[in-house]
């Protein structure tokens, strides 16, 4: 009896383990481009790991991928993807030829993201009928019942950028963000996506702080420290259900003031997902 009752305990104490391990563990993977490289691909690892949470992350990148070019891409089973991978370890791989089904396939992701590209982000008609149906092709291939799927909104442009399709909003800081706000809130209702990463808001409400319009390294790609980390921590409080107001990791890049800064813009972008907030 005492042998029973031990090798129970022993089997309930793996059962636990195996199962308190999943929980800390979050599974997500892109399917973006150079905007999602810059969101998800540095510090959001270790925003978790800081936070003892597991991020194991996949990249699927194109750079300036667009929502039409995603679902070509998909249909035609292309095999043109950089994958990138971040395992368990923090471990970071690349897999150059990937192809959008294999990457599905490779994890049982609990988040699988899909956001447009940076110059259609606020027009509404470059949407459809692209991310509807890229959502189903996503929807047949995933391997976990229990996935959720996620919309990633994007920043707008430095106000001085020279983006070639920062013409579409009249090359106002202000009208490309109003743009991409009302473009997603139309699409993601649409197709039913209730996840928004709020990225684009982050960023505007780290503009309406002392550190001003310098978050980008070329006016539209997030700066390597600060812009990057602000989105790594909407990223890390969106799928944790964590605040990352006080998370001890702050790139070496990035000043403990800025950390600050760029933490309270994510989490009030969290709350506020479609509203701009003011740091003080």
């Amino acid at each position: 009896m005492f042998k029973k009752n031990l090798l129970l305990t022993v089997f309930l104490f793996i059962v636990i383990s195996i199962h308190a391990s999943d929980n800390d563990t979050i599974r997500v993977l892109t399917i973006g481009n150079s905007f999602s490289e810059d969101a998800v691909e540095n510090n959001l690892y270790d925003l978790g790991k800081t936070d003892n949470i597991v991020f194991i992350i996949g990249n699927m990148f194109i750079g300036g991928c667009s929502l039409e070019k995603h679902w070509n891409n998909a249909t035609n089973n292309n095999a043109v993807y950089s994958y990138r991978k971040i395992n368990a370890k923090g471990i970071k791989t690349v897999t150059a030829n990937e192809k959008l089904s294999e990457a599905i396939a490779d994890e049982k992701w609990d988040y699988i993201s899909l956001q447009q590209n940076s110059g259609n982000s606020g027009i509404i008609e470059s949407y459809f009928p692209y991310l509807s149906n890229l959502l189903s092709y996503v929807k047949a291939h995933a391997t976990n019942p229990k996935v959720k799927y996620v919309f990633h909104e994007t920043w707008a442009y430095q106000s001085n950028s020279t983006h070639k399709d920062f013409g579409k909003y009249d090359k106002s800081q202000t009208v490309m963000y109003k743009a991409i706000i009302k473009s997603v809130k139309q699409a993601t209702k649409k197709v039913g996506i209730h996840i928004i990463i709020p990225s684009g808001t982050a960023i505007q409400n780290g503009r309406n702080s002392s550190i001003g319009d310098h978050f980008c390294r070329d006016t539209y790609h997030l700066s390597l420290g600060l812009g990057r980390y602000t989105a790594a921590c909407t990223w890390f409080e969106r799928l944790s259900g964590k605040s990352v107001i006080g998370n001890q990791f702050i790139p070496s890049n990035v000043s403990a003031e800025q950390a600050k800064i760029a933490q309270k813009a994510a989490h009030y972008a969290i709350k506020r997902p479609y509203k701009i907030t003011p740091i003080f």
